[in-house]
């Protein structure tokens, strides 16, 4: 049987781009929403409870909440079946994808990524626990804490990066020529969540600082494209960092005006919301990495 040319094998670049923009064209940010229903704020899970990065944590959000799935864990067919549980009859599984590097073997001609960078990305599916039987006892759901004013475990986080926080004013930004971040009062936001969601959001945007992580910071007018990219960027960090710490993003004031903007750049370039999510996915590590050790 002769193989699959390009024109037919699927792209899973344009599959996430589309699965994003459909929900960013309806209003919805699919990284603010709750992705569970029940339980603790999570990353989405492997089987063996080590979280899913980049992009797959985009899409498995996207995939739990459009289909209301309530767990974050998710693992393969076999994966179910070895563990003793087993997929139910029916159930459709949703696609993640890997960086395979490029053997001498492969057809160039249908990777063209291999004259470029070396690797590509590849596909299998994963179900959610709540798409499994017999595996309830494995995986007894997560409680979820009751949220009190100021967080003791976000307070000792932030705190860790070292970052220059500056309180007051009414403008949350981060400026790259003082290297300060500016926050309004912690009481002048709606609960203690919102707080932390706009703090990790321009915690994001410091990383991105020469003497960090390097990106281009130099974002020009609202709106354009420069901004847009850094914004995303920006946003799914926080998205990322808050589920680490089991904590809700909640949506920002300016919503709409973002939207637009991210629906023009991942329109163009079907390929951006995976390297948004691998700067996102960076960034998130560089904060860990200040953490003390347990």
């Amino acid at each position: 049987m002769s193989r699959p040319t390009a024109s037919v094998r699927p792209d899973p670049h344009a599959e996430i781009t589309a699965l994003i923009l459909a929900d960013l064209e309806t209003g919805v940010r699919p990284w603010t929403r709750p992705w569970t229903t029940q339980g603790a704020v999570s990353r989405p899970l492997r089987h063996d409870g080590q979280s899913y990065h980049g992009v797959n944590v985009l899409t498995l959000w996207v995939r739990a909440a459009r289909c209301g799935y309530a767990r974050p864990v998710w693992m393969t067919f076999r994966q179910a079946l070895a563990l003793g549980g087993a997929v139910r009859k029916g159930e459709k599984g949703a696609p993640v994808v890997y960086a395979a590097p490029i053997s001498l073997a492969d057809d160039s001609d249908d990777q063209p990524e291999a004259r470029r960078g070396g690797s590509f990305l590849k596909r299998y599916t994963v179900f959610n626990l709540d798409q499994i039987e017999g595996l309830d006892d494995r995986y007894p759901p997560p409680v979820r804490p009751d949220v009190v004013e100021r967080i003791d475990h976000a307070e000792r986080y932030f705190a860790a990066t070292g970052a220059d926080v500056r309180a007051g004013g009414d403008t949350a930004c981060y400026r790259p020529d003082a290297d300060a971040v500016h926050m309004p009062a912690f009481e002048a936001f709606q609960d203690p969540e919102a707080f932390y969601a706009v703090l990790a959001h321009e915690l994001v945007h410091w990383t991105g600082h020469p003497s960090r992580l390097d990106r281009d910071l130099t974002l020009g007018r609202f709106g354009d494209e420069a901004y847009a990219r850094e914004e995303l960027v920006a946003e799914l960090g926080a998205a990322f960092v808050c589920a680490d710490l089991g904590l809700t993003l909640e949506p920002r004031p300016d919503h709409a005006a973002y939207i637009a903007s991210w629906l023009r750049v991942l329109r163009n370039d079907t390929r951006f919301i995976v390297a948004a999510a691998a700067h996102a996915e960076r960034a998130a590590k560089f904060l860990a990495e200040k953490q003390p050790p347990p």
